[in-house]
């Protein structure tokens, strides 16, 4: 067979070509919504815990970040928190706002991991440092640690901290829910410290179902929103407050999906994608080779032949 016969494609051969290109995207296209993403980390299948912070009762006195410090050894313990950090797991975040009636009144945050239902910080630490425990707090197992702090890039709240000074053994910081005194039947630190009862420590569905005959039964305290029932699929931190959360510093325009749940319907699809178009970019590369030879006339394409195989030979004496 010539090499003229085994280079000609015919017209309904290439629209063969793009026919398989069409047929893998529409195939990648289905695929994409049928497929059940493989999550990144296990999700708690029982009851979580979680913690209520009113923010009305708040009162600014850092007892619980104080607590937090003393409970987890963490650097001056007598000291008043200003931002998270390496050595500090909680803050109180104290804020001038304008309230409905236009009084400029003083409000205090408690910030401190949001500890996600589907964490973006687990899905995104390769040597699985981070996981979702059981009981619901993502905590950290430093053994781990490769020190790329992606977990850091992942978080939706900007809280994991990178304890630069110790790029030997690197230590990823923030709040773990005081998980091992969860294991002993205590509750967190902060929440055991909070002499006002802005704290409340339970399970998450219990406190939710609290947080909502709250805001029915004082629709004028609050407003009608509970941050973290939904924010990036939902946090075992929840926030009741006055004040738009907005104007709190709160992050704003949050999706209600969890960001893992994104990435893997995108990397479900995308192979699928990748085998559609490069099936379609086949077709369309050997039907513009076939046209160009067969521009160059019949005299021409003997001469094709020839050269061809010494193309990239260099030429012969």
């Amino acid at each position: 067979m010539s090499i003229e016969r085994k280079s000609q494609l015919s017209r309904r051969a290439f629209l063969k070509q793009i026919g398989l290109g069409a047929t893998a995207m529409v195939a990648a296209h289905a695929l994409g919504n049928q497929a059940q993403p493989v999550q990144a980390s296990e999700l708690p299948t029982g009851p979580s815990w979680g913690m209520l912070i009113d923010l009305t009762r708040c009162v600014g006195c850092n007892s619980c970040a104080l607590a937090c410090k003393a409970a987890n050894n963490l650097p001056n313990a007598d000291v008043e928190p200003q931002a998270l950090g390496s050595d500090t797991y909680t803050f109180v975040d104290t804020r001038a706002v304008t309230t409905a009636e236009g009084e400029i009144e003083t409000r205090h945050v408690k910030r401190q991991c949001m500890h996600c239902l589907d964490a973006a910080c687990v899905s995104a630490c390769p040597a699985a440092a981070m996981y979702k425990s059981d009981e619901g707090p993502v905590i950290y197992r430093a053994e781990r640690c490769l020190g790329c702090r992606y977990c850091q890039v992942a978080c939706p709240f900007g809280v994991p901290s990178f304890e630069w000074d110790n790029g030997i053994t690197p230590v990823i910081s923030k709040c773990w829910l005081c998980y091992q005194r969860l294991q002993t039947g205590q509750k967190p630190a902060c929440a055991e410290a909070c002499p006002t009862g802005a704290l409340r420590f339970g399970q998450r569905h219990t406190l939710l179902a609290q947080a909502h005959a709250q805001i029915a039964s004082n629709p004028g305290r609050y407003v009608d929103h509970i941050f973290g029932e939904f924010e990036v699929g939902g946090t075992s931190i929840l926030y009741l407050s006055d004040i738009p959360f907005d104007e709190l510093g709160f992050p704003v325009n949050l999706p209600n999906s969890a960001p893992p749940q994104e990435t893997e319907k995108i990397m479900n699809t995308l192979p699928f994608v990748v085998t559609g178009v490069a099936a379609l970019m086949a077709g369309i590369t050997a039907y513009t080779h076939h046209k160009s030879q067969k521009s160059l006339g019949p005299e021409n394409q003997n001469l094709v032949e020839v050269e061809l195989p010494h193309s990239s030979g260099g030429e012969e004496g």
